[in-house]
């Protein structure tokens, strides 16, 4: 089966996505208060955006991105953002993931499904999505440590009270897991 989209981390993705991004519908769920003495800020839609970019191009951390949005003129066009010097920050980046919460980037990410499936024709059979929502984050072996392992910083009372426990990964709950082994009769030599 042949794609009609371009390919990851190309200009031209970025250009055919563009058209697809509700901004007056983020910028409505998502608008937030300016604080006195806040300078210039950006858009909850530019934001969000800038946000995708972490997932459409070859930059898959937020410094990666922050560090080559001003060079990249078709990312800084994607974003909405015209001007190659003022361009947003990491800092400005985690503000906006906290002020949006959980709840409202699941709004904007539910719109989308929503006009995603209403494009699909009616006779096609099959639809897949990809939500790793339910997936948990595999961040807690990247905590920073101490030279001996342990992480920085005084533990907190509720830590000390807790009985140590093993880490573990756990599966995803929607697919069935079986282990065992089969059962092996004595053959008798």
């Amino acid at each position: 089966m042949r794609s009609t989209l371009p390919i990851t981390g190309t200009v031209e993705l970025l250009e055919r996505l563009s058209d697809f991004i509700p901004d007056e519908f983020i910028n409505r769920k998502l608008a937030f208060r300016r604080y006195s003495g806040q300078q210039r800020s950006f858009a909850p839609a530019q934001l969000w955006r800038t946000h995708l970019l972490a997932l459409l191009t070859p930059a898959h951390s937020f410094n990666a991105v922050v560090r080559l949005l001003p060079e990249q003129r078709g990312w800084r066009r994607f974003a909405h953002l015209p001007q190659r010097q003022y361009t947003p920050d990491v800092r400005m980046l985690h503000e906006f993931r906290l002020r949006a919460g959980v709840a409202g980037l699941r709004v904007i990410n539910d719109y989308l499904v929503k006009r995603l499936l209403k494009s699909i024709p009616a006779h096609s059979r099959t639809v897949a999505i990809i939500d790793a929502t339910d997936l948990p984050a595999a961040a807690a072996d990247k905590k920073k440590t101490g030279v001996n392992g342990r992480r920085n910083g005084p533990r907190s009372e509720r830590e000390l009270a807790r009985p140590a426990t093993l880490n573990f990964l756990s599966v995803i709950k929607s697919i069935r897991c079986v282990f065992g082994c089969a059962r092996i009769s004595p053959r008798l030599f």
